[in-house]
């Protein structure tokens, strides 16, 4: 437990030294103190006030806000998505996402050592981020927050937002945010539009191989869309099938019998 505050601490500070060197410093002026003291007063008032969509590229004084209230950022955020709660997405899914995105993901507190130390080796090679580590909380958070810049000061900040997105909520709620938000190609944002897009049902009524195809698709969405190509979309879903197999998910009889299962698309 100790080694584990440590590291926390660790990457906490690698995120402030990032936020200071990206302008962070910024928020140390006394005009920015202000700012925090009246939000932290909005927010205390008036919680249920609608907010409006936060900015693409936020200021050093909206950046320190979103960590320290961060849930209020969080629900700003869905506030225009349309959520399948948890007990309407089947287990099956949850599984087939798990396997395949993020299998340490119910062990990790937000990140993966083994694939940020991988990844490290790699991008101090080439002296750039050149390969990433997202967990599924990573991804969230920068599905929700933050832009496509490969930079060491912006994977800081993924990092410690994180950590603080896994302090607040428990892991079936951020694994519940990450499906109602991912990209499933086609148009499709959220594993309600994708259900209804590509199968034409609930997400609750999805069987194992329409679970396993879309749980496929987030990886590279554009690409993987049965819409764009059905016979590479069928290889991702064995893919899936595999890793759920593979995990433990599911048997490796029933992720064969899965694989040659017809699929019936919407259109």
């Amino acid at each position: 437990m100790k080694n584990v505050l440590r590291l926390c601490a660790g990457l906490i500070l690698v995120f402030f030294l990032g936020f200071f060197i990206a302008g962070g410093r910024d928020v140390l002026r006394p005009e920015t103190v202000g700012r925090v003291k009246d939000w932290a007063s909005q927010s205390v008032l008036s919680s249920s006030e609608p907010t409006r969509a936060a900015p693409e590229s936020p200021d050093a004084c909206a950046r320190l806000k979103r960590l320290l209230f961060l849930h209020d950022a969080v629900t700003e955020r869905m506030a225009d998505k349309r959520i399948v709660a948890s007990d309407e997405l089947p287990d099956t899914l949850l599984k087939a996402v798990v396997s395949v995105e993020d299998a340490r993901f119910f062990s990790h507190p937000g990140f993966d050592i083994e694939g940020i130390v991988r990844a490290t080796l790699v991008n101090l090679q080439h002296g750039e981020i050149e390969e990433g580590a997202s967990t599924i909380t990573q991804q969230l958070v920068k599905n929700l927050f933050l832009s496509q810049e490969q930079s060491f000061s912006r994977k800081a900040e993924e990092l410690a937002l994180a950590l603080d997105l896994e302090m607040r909520y428990s892991k079936m709620e951020i694994l519940t945010l990450y499906l109602n938000t991912i990209y499933f190609g086609s148009g499709y944002y959220g594993i309600y539009d994708a259900a209804h897009g590509y199968f034409g049902k609930e997400p609750k009524d999805l069987t194992l191989p329409e679970a396993a195809m879309l749980a496929g698709l987030p990886n590279a969405p554009s690409l993987y869309s049965p819409y764009e190509d059905f016979l590479l979309a069928k290889k991702r879903q064995f893919i899936v099938l595999d890793s759920m197999a593979r995990t433990g998910a599911i048997s490796e009889s029933l992720a064969e019998n899965a694989k040659i299962e017809p699929l019936y698309l919407a259109h």
